[in-house]
């Protein structure tokens, strides 16, 4: 699974110490909705629990083999918005050294791809921090349409005083 710079795959615990260095950036979790990780053994814990899943990745860059985000796609009742059964909530991030270099567009590509081709997904959802655009400008670059809609998301960082305006991406036949 890999795009021409970036390769998806599952986090290890290995992984530990590269998160770490992106996720304590206090740039990167408040745009995404965490905090912070304040410690590797966090970061550690967040690879065991949150990215442990069949519907999370990796990005991994080719160039140096290491993880600088991460990708996936959330089910009904595990979503921050109300998806049907054959639909799925998006999200992705990526360290701030690579912000602006079009790989959450590739990546995000990739997962759209994977989820209509692969897992015959109808309709994808995606949500993103009005103060934080970049993030809907790549799902806007994948074809993601706006939806109208603005809403908070308590369970985020900082979802509770902030808005989220919805995406939508309907599967072509």
């Amino acid at each position: 699974m890999q795009t021409e710079r970036l390769t998806f795959r599952h986090w290890k615990d290995s992984d530990a110490e590269s998160l770490f260095k992106y996720a304590s950036d206090p740039e990167v979790g408040p745009h995404a909705g965490w905090p912070p990780h304040e410690s590797v053994e966090e970061s550690l814990e967040t690879i065991r629990t949150l990215f442990n899943s069949d519907t999370m990745w990796a990005m991994v860059l080719k160039e140096t083999d290491e993880p600088i985000g991460c990708i996936g796609y959330l089910l009904k009742g595990n979503t921050n918005i109300s998806v049907g059964d054959d639909e799925a909530e998006i999200g992705y991030w990526v360290a701030r050294p690579y912000w602006n270099k079009g790989l959450c567009t590739e990546a995000l590509h990739w997962m759209i791809d994977y989820c209509f081709s692969v897992k015959r997904m109808q309709i994808l959802w995606g949500d993103f921090f009005v103060d934080n655009p970049a993030s809907g400008h790549v799902m806007e670059k994948c074809g993601f349409k706006d939806t109208g809609i603005e809403t908070s998301c308590p369970n985020l960082y900082g979802g509770a005083d902030r808005l989220v305006r919805v995406k939508k991406l309907v599967r072509q036949i």
